[in-house]
């Protein structure tokens, strides 16, 4: 059985990230905590709100990630549960680690273990 902690992150792919960035720091008012070329992330209420940079933004939404203790051993509960990888497990920085299974149905779950987020 999985230990899910919570929702902690929701990623918007999006074309331009500096200019997202821009609109997100004027919106939220508030810097990032995370600020590189490859993603950005704000903390949002004890979540992250988080924007990648993509040439075409995914037609699927947002990815969402539930806060978990051990991506890995979560991405092989799942699996066992007849899910399969859709991104294998791996860290994305800062000690940041994140995967995403895909369902039977095809919709599209994200696991992450972020250490600047309390676990529980």
């Amino acid at each position: 059985m999985a230990d899910l902690h919570g929702l902690r992150t929701v990623i918007y792919s999006v074309t331009d990230v500096q200019s997202s960035r821009d609109w997100w720091k004027d919106f939220l008012g508030i810097s990032p905590y995370f600020d590189e070329p490859f993603y950005i992330g704000f903390e949002v209420g004890g979540f992250e709100l988080g924007l990648m940079p993509s040439e075409t933004p995914t037609s699927e939404g947002a990815l969402t990630y539930w806060g978990v203790d051990d991506v890995a051993s979560t991405v092989e509960e799942a699996c066992r549960n007849g899910a399969w990888v859709h991104v294998e497990p791996s860290d994305v920085g800062g000690g940041i680690v994140t995967a995403t299974v895909r369902l039977p149905d095809q919709a599209i779950v994200g696991f992450i273990y972020n250490p600047h987020f309390a676990s529980k």
